[in-house]
């Protein structure tokens, strides 16, 4: 009777000052953290340990005994071990009747049994009401105070009481509980720490795939095709030269396929007549690791900033602007200014700095400290009108400094165009569509339907 009302008045709503007792089994890394941030927010601490030996590890205010003498002092028992050793937990059923039981465990891979642990836990004690929870945060966050990047944490169980609990003491460490429903989300929840950058698979993979081939691209053109017809053994290029237009290629083509998926999200709208239908599973999921995409192009064009600011300092551009002087002194020649050129040579630079600059704060903007404070339309207008000037900027940056080889047959070795030709392709027919788009006879039909406009509403969903 007395163990009945114990653990009712510790579900109970706490009307005072003092907190209820948590009980931890388990003295590792994970469970002394949270020991310590528990008895720092007000909550006395006991330890469920085999060892009641008192290590100077555990937090000094907190109290160790066996494991059935200290779950009867508390009504909220924290489970931090390892799924494998939850057997012992059997033969304390009926001291554990009634109590809350939070599973803070993870495995080493995903789904790495057929059941989550919290269910696997609730199974084994079903008297018990079981709340997963603590799992996305961890210890060295907890002990650091460093907790800005892991603030949220997700609970999910069966009880509503109970998890309502939790989440309290979730809120009075200075967490943020997402209430993420019954415990059969307990799986996702434990899988969600052993992702490793879901949302980066993608655009890295791209980004890996589309680098190869330009730099092999490169080298075939610039060195290899080189030591071949001119006998000339450019390799170093390698380090410096071939990166360097890699890097800026990489950086339109990324900023570019960014944009695209809206303007197939567009034209399937216009097709259909109706925003009431999914898009296709590739575009979803393309559409979704925009940001992604958009980060990286800018690691890029980062790259290509710094490259390009070093190059002055390389043998090989001193040794060539050494050659031009002694030429021009040995056959007494001065070679006039070519205000063609020299307009050309700026408006490239300018065009360059400015969608740089554009880009940065496209990727400023991403940031969730800083898209937070900023409404819905402000976002967009950065997003998407300045994103699509910032690609036209990129674009005649391109164009400018790799326009001479469009029409020069030299360029065109073994009958491949340069890479600052293949570079254009993707952005220049973006850029083409878009403007199509944006004619009033497409632009009104494309924003009836996404306000709700049906051309045909039998099809919608």
């Amino acid at each position: 009777m007395n163990k009945n009302s114990s653990n009712i008045m510790a579900l109970a709503p706490n009307t005072s000052n003092k907190r209820e007792t948590v009980c931890i089994f388990g003295t590792g890394d994970f469970g002394r953290a949270l020991g310590h941030k528990l008895i720092q927010s007000g909550y006395p601490v006991v330890y469920g340990s085999r060892s009641t030996q008192i290590s100077n590890l555990i937090p000094k205010d907190a109290e160790v005994l066996g494991h059935a003498e200290a779950a009867q002092k508390a009504a909220i028992i924290i489970i931090a071990i390892q799924r494998q050793h939850y057997n012992f937990l059997t033969p304390l059923a009926e001291v554990l009747r009634g109590k809350v039981l939070v599973d803070i465990s993870n495995n080493l891979k995903l789904n790495q049994y057929p059941e989550s642990n919290a269910e696997y836990l609730a199974q084994l004690l079903p008297g018990s009401k079981v709340v997963k929870a603590f799992n996305t945060v961890s210890a060295w966050a907890l002990q650091s105070g460093t907790l800005d990047a892991s603030r949220q944490v997700f609970v999910c169980g069966d009880d509503v009481e109970a998890k309502q609990v939790v989440m309290d003491i979730v809120r009075a460490l200075g967490l943020t509980p997402l209430d993420k429903g019954s415990l059969l989300a307990a799986q996702e929840i434990e899988n969600y720490p052993l992702q490793l950058f879901p949302m980066w698979k993608f655009p890295i993979f791209l980004s890996f795939g589309l680098g190869a081939f330009f730099f092999i691209y490169c080298l075939v053109l610039d060195v290899i095709y080189t030591y071949i017809y001119e006998n000339n053994n450019f390799s170093f290029f390698i380090a410096i030269t071939i990166p360097n237009r890699v890097f800026p290629v990489m950086a339109l083509i990324l900023f570019a396929l960014v944009y695209l998926p809206g303007i197939f999200a567009a034209i399937i709208q216009l097709y259909r007549g109706t925003k009431y239908r999914r898009f296709p599973d590739w575009l979803d999921k393309w559409m979704l690791c925009r940001k992604q995409l958009g980060l990286i192009a800018l690691a890029f064009a980062s790259l290509h900033v710094v490259f390009t600011l070093v190059t002055p300092l390389r043998a090989f551009a001193s040794w060539r602007t050494s050659k031009r002087i002694v030429s021009q002194a040995l056959n007494n020649q001065t070679e006039p200014l070519d205000h063609t050129n020299a307009w050309l040579s700026d408006s490239y630079l300018a065009l360059g700095i400015l969608g740089y600059f554009l880009f940065v704060l496209l990727g400023i903007t991403s940031l969730p400290s800083v898209s937070n404070n900023v409404n819905w339309r402000e976002f967009r207008f950065v997003q998407s009108k300045l994103g699509y000037l910032a690609l036209i900027l990129c674009t005649a940056h391109t164009m400018i400094y790799g326009g001479k080889w469009f029409l020069s047959p030299s360029a065109y070795k073994w009958y491949l165009p340069d890479i600052y030709i293949l570079s254009l392709i993707v952005p220049c027919a973006i850029l083409v569509v878009k403007f199509v788009l944006i004619f009033p006879c497409v632009d009104k039909p494309l924003t009836r339907i996404r306000q709700g406009w049906e051309r045909n509403p039998k099809y919608s969903e």
